[in-house]
Protein backbone atom coordinates (compact mmCIF):
# COMPACT_ATOMS: atom_id res chain seq x y z
CA UNK A 1 0.00 0.00 0.00
CA UNK A 2 1.67 3.19 -1.22
CA UNK A 3 0.88 6.88 -0.81
CA UNK A 4 2.04 9.07 -3.68
CA UNK A 5 3.12 12.62 -2.78
CA UNK A 6 4.19 14.06 -6.10
CA UNK A 7 7.26 12.05 -7.15
CA UNK A 8 7.66 10.54 -3.68
CA UNK A 9 6.28 7.10 -2.90
CA UNK A 10 5.48 6.74 0.80
CA UNK A 11 5.17 3.13 1.90
CA UNK A 12 3.46 2.38 4.17
CA UNK A 13 1.17 5.45 3.84
CA UNK A 14 2.12 6.87 7.24
CA UNK A 15 3.15 10.46 8.04
CA UNK A 16 4.55 11.86 11.28
CA UNK A 17 2.58 15.01 12.10
CA UNK A 18 4.60 18.14 12.83
CA UNK A 19 4.47 19.01 16.54
CA UNK A 20 6.17 22.12 17.90
CA UNK A 21 9.08 21.29 20.18
CA UNK A 22 8.67 17.56 19.50
CA UNK A 23 9.29 16.53 15.90
CA UNK A 24 12.78 17.94 15.63
CA UNK A 25 15.59 16.04 13.91
CA UNK A 26 16.38 13.79 16.93
CA UNK A 27 12.80 12.61 17.37
CA UNK A 28 12.42 12.07 13.63
CA UNK A 29 15.60 9.97 13.73
CA UNK A 30 14.15 7.74 16.44
CA UNK A 31 10.84 7.28 14.62
CA UNK A 32 12.64 6.55 11.35
CA UNK A 33 14.91 3.99 13.02
CA UNK A 34 11.93 2.08 14.38
CA UNK A 35 10.17 2.17 11.01
CA UNK A 36 13.23 0.98 9.13
CA UNK A 37 13.24 4.25 7.20
CA UNK A 38 9.70 3.73 5.92
CA UNK A 39 7.07 6.49 6.02
CA UNK A 40 7.27 10.28 5.81
CA UNK A 41 8.56 12.37 8.71
CA UNK A 42 7.74 16.07 8.63
CA UNK A 43 9.73 18.82 10.33
CA UNK A 44 8.42 21.02 13.08
CA UNK A 45 6.19 23.81 11.79
CA UNK A 46 8.23 26.69 10.35
CA UNK A 47 6.78 30.19 10.08
CA UNK A 48 7.34 31.68 6.65
CA UNK A 49 8.31 35.11 7.92
CA UNK A 50 10.98 33.67 10.23
CA UNK A 51 12.35 31.57 7.38
CA UNK A 52 12.53 34.48 4.95
CA UNK A 53 14.26 36.56 7.63
CA UNK A 54 16.67 33.66 8.32
CA UNK A 55 15.94 33.58 12.03
CA UNK A 56 18.71 31.54 13.71
CA UNK A 57 16.35 29.20 15.58
CA UNK A 58 14.34 28.59 12.43
CA UNK A 59 17.43 27.78 10.39
CA UNK A 60 18.34 25.13 12.98
CA UNK A 61 14.85 23.64 12.79
CA UNK A 62 15.07 23.10 9.03
CA UNK A 63 18.21 20.99 9.41
CA UNK A 64 17.76 17.45 8.10
CA UNK A 65 19.88 14.41 8.82
CA UNK A 66 21.62 13.07 5.73
CA UNK A 67 19.50 9.93 5.87
CA UNK A 68 16.18 11.80 5.70
CA UNK A 69 14.67 11.20 2.28
CA UNK A 70 12.49 12.89 1.29
CA UNK A 71 13.12 16.00 3.35
CA UNK A 72 9.75 17.36 4.37
CA UNK A 73 9.10 20.88 5.73
CA UNK A 74 5.83 22.19 7.11
CA UNK A 75 5.30 25.91 6.61
CA UNK A 76 2.82 28.19 8.30
CA UNK A 77 2.08 31.60 6.86
CA UNK A 78 -0.75 34.11 6.59
CA UNK A 79 0.54 36.46 3.89
CA UNK A 80 0.51 35.12 0.31
CA UNK A 81 3.57 37.10 -0.76
CA UNK A 82 5.65 35.96 2.21
CA UNK A 83 4.55 32.36 1.72
CA UNK A 84 5.61 32.58 -1.91
CA UNK A 85 9.03 33.97 -0.94
CA UNK A 86 9.55 31.22 1.64
CA UNK A 87 8.67 28.50 -0.86
CA UNK A 88 10.94 30.05 -3.48
CA UNK A 89 13.78 30.16 -0.93
CA UNK A 90 13.30 26.45 -0.19
CA UNK A 91 13.43 25.65 -3.90
CA UNK A 92 16.37 27.90 -4.77
CA UNK A 93 18.50 26.73 -1.83
CA UNK A 94 17.46 23.06 -2.03
CA UNK A 95 16.23 23.03 1.57
CA UNK A 96 13.55 20.34 1.19
CA UNK A 97 11.90 17.87 -1.18
CA UNK A 98 8.31 18.39 -0.04
CA UNK A 99 6.40 21.34 1.41
CA UNK A 100 3.33 21.00 3.64
CA UNK A 101 1.20 24.03 4.54
CA UNK A 102 -0.47 24.22 7.94
CA UNK A 103 -3.99 25.58 8.41
CA UNK A 104 -4.86 23.60 11.53
CA UNK A 105 -3.62 25.44 14.61
CA UNK A 106 -6.51 26.07 17.08
CA UNK A 107 -4.55 28.12 19.63
CA UNK A 108 -6.46 31.31 20.62
CA UNK A 109 -3.46 33.65 20.27
CA UNK A 110 -3.30 32.58 16.59
CA UNK A 111 -7.01 32.40 15.70
CA UNK A 112 -7.78 35.78 17.30
CA UNK A 113 -5.53 37.29 14.63
CA UNK A 114 -7.16 35.31 11.82
CA UNK A 115 -4.44 32.69 11.52
CA UNK A 116 -4.31 28.92 11.95
CA UNK A 117 -7.60 27.08 11.67
CA UNK A 118 -9.49 30.38 11.37
CA UNK A 119 -7.86 31.23 8.05
CA UNK A 120 -9.62 28.78 5.68
CA UNK A 121 -12.92 30.53 6.45
CA UNK A 122 -11.64 33.34 4.24
CA UNK A 123 -11.78 31.38 1.00
CA UNK A 124 -10.06 33.95 -1.20
CA UNK A 125 -7.16 34.39 1.21
CA UNK A 126 -6.69 30.62 1.37
CA UNK A 127 -6.73 30.47 -2.42
CA UNK A 128 -4.12 33.25 -2.70
CA UNK A 129 -1.77 31.52 -0.26
CA UNK A 130 -2.07 28.18 -2.04
CA UNK A 131 -1.58 29.82 -5.44
CA UNK A 132 1.60 31.54 -4.30
CA UNK A 133 2.94 28.37 -2.71
CA UNK A 134 2.26 26.08 -5.66
CA UNK A 135 3.34 28.72 -8.16
CA UNK A 136 6.74 29.11 -6.51
CA UNK A 137 7.33 25.44 -5.70
CA UNK A 138 8.53 24.36 -9.12
CA UNK A 139 8.78 20.57 -9.12
CA UNK A 140 8.31 20.26 -5.36
CA UNK A 141 4.94 18.84 -4.26
CA UNK A 142 2.85 21.08 -2.00
CA UNK A 143 0.39 19.52 0.44
CA UNK A 144 -1.80 21.02 3.17
CA UNK A 145 -3.15 20.08 6.60
CA UNK A 146 -6.35 21.52 8.01
CA UNK A 147 -9.22 21.00 10.44
CA UNK A 148 -12.93 20.62 9.72
CA UNK A 149 -13.52 24.30 10.36
CA UNK A 150 -13.95 26.86 13.11
CA UNK A 151 -16.89 25.12 14.79
CA UNK A 152 -19.85 22.96 13.79
CA UNK A 153 -21.66 26.03 12.42
CA UNK A 154 -18.69 27.16 10.33
CA UNK A 155 -17.25 24.12 8.59
CA UNK A 156 -14.74 24.87 5.86
CA UNK A 157 -13.03 21.62 4.95
CA UNK A 158 -15.04 20.73 1.83
CA UNK A 159 -14.67 24.20 0.29
CA UNK A 160 -11.00 24.27 1.26
CA UNK A 161 -10.51 20.86 -0.30
CA UNK A 162 -11.95 21.96 -3.63
CA UNK A 163 -9.87 25.16 -3.59
CA UNK A 164 -6.75 23.06 -2.91
CA UNK A 165 -7.45 20.82 -5.89
CA UNK A 166 -8.07 23.81 -8.15
CA UNK A 167 -4.79 25.44 -7.09
CA UNK A 168 -2.65 22.35 -7.67
CA UNK A 169 -2.13 21.04 -4.13
CA UNK A 170 -0.84 17.45 -4.24
CA UNK A 171 -2.55 15.98 -1.15
CA UNK A 172 -4.66 17.06 1.84
CA UNK A 173 -4.55 15.93 5.46
CA UNK A 174 -7.66 16.47 7.57
CA UNK A 175 -7.73 16.47 11.36
CA UNK A 176 -11.27 15.38 12.13
CA UNK A 177 -11.91 18.10 14.70
CA UNK A 178 -12.94 21.75 14.57
CA UNK A 179 -10.88 24.53 16.10
CA UNK A 180 -13.49 24.75 18.87
CA UNK A 181 -12.78 21.15 19.88
CA UNK A 182 -9.03 21.75 20.24
CA UNK A 183 -7.91 18.21 21.13
CA UNK A 184 -10.99 17.15 23.08
CA UNK A 185 -13.83 14.84 22.26
CA UNK A 186 -13.65 12.30 19.47
CA UNK A 187 -12.24 12.90 16.01
CA UNK A 188 -14.88 12.80 13.26
CA UNK A 189 -13.64 10.14 10.89
CA UNK A 190 -16.83 10.49 8.81
CA UNK A 191 -15.61 13.93 7.77
CA UNK A 192 -12.44 12.34 6.40
CA UNK A 193 -14.59 10.02 4.30
CA UNK A 194 -16.66 12.95 3.03
CA UNK A 195 -13.54 14.87 2.05
CA UNK A 196 -12.21 11.85 0.18
CA UNK A 197 -15.47 11.69 -1.78
CA UNK A 198 -15.30 15.44 -2.50
CA UNK A 199 -11.72 15.47 -3.82
CA UNK A 200 -11.16 12.12 -5.56
CA UNK A 201 -8.45 13.68 -7.73
CA UNK A 202 -5.78 13.75 -4.99
CA UNK A 203 -4.81 11.70 -1.91
CA UNK A 204 -6.57 12.47 1.37
CA UNK A 205 -4.86 11.65 4.66
CA UNK A 206 -6.71 11.19 7.93
CA UNK A 207 -5.61 12.56 11.28
CA UNK A 208 -7.09 12.27 14.75
CA UNK A 209 -7.34 9.57 17.43
CA UNK A 210 -4.76 7.20 16.00
CA UNK A 211 -3.38 5.72 19.22
CA UNK A 212 -2.27 2.37 17.80
CA UNK A 213 -1.41 0.72 14.51
CA UNK A 214 -4.79 -0.98 14.59
CA UNK A 215 -6.47 2.45 14.72
CA UNK A 216 -4.57 3.49 11.57
CA UNK A 217 -5.67 0.39 9.67
CA UNK A 218 -9.26 0.88 10.85
CA UNK A 219 -9.28 4.56 9.81
CA UNK A 220 -8.23 3.71 6.29
CA UNK A 221 -10.75 0.89 6.06
CA UNK A 222 -13.65 2.97 7.40
CA UNK A 223 -12.96 6.24 5.59
CA UNK A 224 -11.31 5.17 2.34
CA UNK A 225 -8.51 7.68 2.98
CA UNK A 226 -5.16 7.19 1.27
CA UNK A 227 -2.93 7.49 4.32
CA UNK A 228 -2.73 8.49 7.96
CA UNK A 229 -1.05 11.30 9.87
CA UNK A 230 0.07 10.34 13.38
CA UNK A 231 0.59 13.02 16.03
CA UNK A 232 -0.01 12.67 19.76
CA UNK A 233 -0.18 8.87 19.55
CA UNK A 234 3.59 8.63 19.16
CA UNK A 235 4.50 10.86 22.11
CA UNK A 236 6.87 8.77 24.20
CA UNK A 237 6.34 5.92 21.74
CA UNK A 238 8.55 6.32 18.66
CA UNK A 239 8.31 2.54 18.19
CA UNK A 240 4.70 3.10 17.06
CA UNK A 241 6.12 3.61 13.57
CA UNK A 242 7.51 0.09 13.63
CA UNK A 243 4.03 -1.11 14.60
CA UNK A 244 2.54 0.84 11.69
CA UNK A 245 4.93 -0.74 9.21
CA UNK A 246 4.04 -4.20 10.55
CA UNK A 247 0.32 -3.46 10.42
CA UNK A 248 0.26 -2.28 6.83
CA UNK A 249 2.72 -4.84 5.51
CA UNK A 250 1.02 -7.76 7.26
CA UNK A 251 -2.58 -6.74 6.69
CA UNK A 252 -3.19 -5.45 10.19
CA UNK A 253 -2.09 -8.66 11.88
CA UNK A 254 1.43 -7.57 12.78
CA UNK A 255 3.07 -8.22 16.12
CA UNK A 256 3.20 -4.89 17.93
CA UNK A 257 5.89 -3.64 20.28
CA UNK A 258 5.27 -3.96 24.00
CA UNK A 259 8.63 -2.91 25.42
CA UNK A 260 9.63 -3.52 29.00
CA UNK A 261 10.60 -0.51 31.08
CA UNK A 262 14.25 -1.50 30.53
CA UNK A 263 13.79 -1.16 26.77
CA UNK A 264 11.89 2.11 27.21
CA UNK A 265 14.68 3.49 29.42
CA UNK A 266 17.21 2.65 26.71
CA UNK A 267 15.19 4.65 24.17
CA UNK A 268 14.85 7.53 26.63
CA UNK A 269 18.62 7.78 27.03
CA UNK A 270 19.16 7.63 23.28
CA UNK A 271 16.55 10.34 22.72
CA UNK A 272 18.24 12.63 25.26
CA UNK A 273 21.65 11.91 23.75
CA UNK A 274 20.45 12.74 20.24
CA UNK A 275 18.98 16.01 21.49
CA UNK A 276 22.32 16.92 23.09
CA UNK A 277 24.19 16.19 19.89
CA UNK A 278 21.69 18.23 17.85
CA UNK A 279 21.86 21.19 20.23
CA UNK A 280 25.64 20.76 20.63
CA UNK A 281 25.16 20.85 24.39
CA UNK A 282 24.47 17.73 26.48
CA UNK A 283 22.86 19.68 29.31
CA UNK A 284 20.49 21.55 27.00
CA UNK A 285 19.60 18.26 25.34
CA UNK A 286 18.65 16.62 28.65
CA UNK A 287 16.68 19.71 29.68
CA UNK A 288 14.82 19.65 26.36
CA UNK A 289 14.12 15.96 26.93
CA UNK A 290 12.37 16.57 30.26
CA UNK A 291 8.98 17.14 28.64
CA UNK A 292 9.11 13.62 27.20
CA UNK A 293 9.58 11.83 30.54
CA UNK A 294 5.89 11.59 31.47
CA UNK A 295 4.97 10.27 28.03
CA UNK A 296 7.64 7.56 28.04
CA UNK A 297 6.83 6.41 31.57
CA UNK A 298 3.04 6.57 31.28
CA UNK A 299 1.45 3.55 32.97
CA UNK A 300 4.66 2.24 34.52
CA UNK A 301 5.16 2.17 38.28
CA UNK A 302 7.72 4.90 38.81
CA UNK A 303 6.87 6.64 42.07
CA UNK A 304 6.16 10.33 42.49
CA UNK A 305 9.54 11.29 43.94
CA UNK A 306 11.56 9.51 41.28
CA UNK A 307 9.28 10.87 38.59
CA UNK A 308 9.97 14.41 39.85
CA UNK A 309 13.74 13.77 39.82
CA UNK A 310 13.59 12.43 36.26
CA UNK A 311 11.77 15.58 35.19
CA UNK A 312 14.59 17.82 36.45
CA UNK A 313 17.63 15.76 35.38
CA UNK A 314 20.34 17.91 33.82
CA UNK A 315 22.93 15.45 32.46
CA UNK A 316 22.98 12.09 30.70
CA UNK A 317 24.82 10.59 33.67
CA UNK A 318 22.15 11.81 36.08
CA UNK A 319 19.34 10.67 33.81
CA UNK A 320 20.91 7.23 33.42
CA UNK A 321 21.46 6.86 37.17
CA UNK A 322 17.84 7.76 37.92
CA UNK A 323 16.53 5.35 35.30
CA UNK A 324 18.63 2.56 36.83
CA UNK A 325 16.72 3.01 40.10
CA UNK A 326 13.49 1.92 38.41
CA UNK A 327 12.11 -1.60 38.40
CA UNK A 328 13.28 -2.09 34.84
CA UNK A 329 11.75 -5.55 34.47
CA UNK A 330 8.23 -4.13 34.42
CA UNK A 331 6.26 -5.30 31.34
CA UNK A 332 4.48 -2.88 29.06
CA UNK A 333 1.36 -1.63 30.90
CA UNK A 334 -1.86 -2.66 29.20
CA UNK A 335 -3.47 0.75 29.81
CA UNK A 336 -0.55 2.74 28.33
CA UNK A 337 -1.76 2.46 24.74
CA UNK A 338 -4.58 5.00 24.95
CA UNK A 339 -4.75 8.77 24.42
CA UNK A 340 -1.78 10.90 25.39
CA UNK A 341 -0.85 14.54 25.07
CA UNK A 342 -3.34 17.39 25.20
CA UNK A 343 -6.99 16.47 25.64
CA UNK A 344 -8.50 19.93 26.16
CA UNK A 345 -12.18 20.07 25.34
CA UNK A 346 -14.55 22.31 23.47
CA UNK A 347 -13.80 26.04 23.62
CA UNK A 348 -15.16 29.16 22.05
CA UNK A 349 -12.87 30.16 19.20
CA UNK A 350 -11.50 33.68 19.52
CA UNK A 351 -11.62 35.47 16.16
CA UNK A 352 -10.98 38.98 14.83
CA UNK A 353 -13.98 41.31 14.97
CA UNK A 354 -16.31 40.68 12.05
CA UNK A 355 -14.33 37.65 10.84
CA UNK A 356 -17.45 35.60 10.18
CA UNK A 357 -19.37 38.34 8.34
CA UNK A 358 -18.20 37.42 4.86
CA UNK A 359 -16.25 34.27 3.97
CA UNK A 360 -15.18 35.79 0.66
CA UNK A 361 -13.95 39.25 1.59
CA UNK A 362 -10.32 40.16 1.00
CA UNK A 363 -9.02 39.57 4.51
CA UNK A 364 -5.57 40.74 5.52
CA UNK A 365 -3.92 38.90 8.41
CA UNK A 366 -1.09 40.63 10.25
CA UNK A 367 2.30 39.11 11.01
CA UNK A 368 1.34 38.78 14.71
CA UNK A 369 -0.68 35.70 13.64
CA UNK A 370 2.57 33.99 12.68
CA UNK A 371 3.49 32.52 16.04
CA UNK A 372 5.59 29.42 16.60
CA UNK A 373 3.04 27.04 18.07
CA UNK A 374 1.69 23.56 17.55
CA UNK A 375 0.41 22.56 14.14
CA UNK A 376 -3.01 21.33 15.28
Amino acid sequence: MTLQIGPHSVQPPVVLAPMAGITNAPFRTLCREFSGGKGLFVSEMITTRALVERDAKTMRLIHFDGSEKPRSIQLYGVDPVTVGKAVRMIVDEDLADHIDLNFGCPVPKVTRKGGGSALPYKRNLLRSILRQAVGNAGALPVTMKMRKGIDDDHLTYLDAGRIAVEEGVTAIALHGRTAAQHYGGTADWDAIARLKEAVPEIPVLGNGDIWSAADAVRMMRETGCDGVVVGRGCLGRPWLFGDLVAAFEEGGDGTYAQPTLREVARVMLRHAQLLGEWLEDEGRGVIDFRKHVAWYTKGFSVGSELRKKLAVASSLEELGALLSELDLDQPWPAHADGPRGRTSGRNKVVLPDGWLNDPYDCAIVGEEAELDTSGG
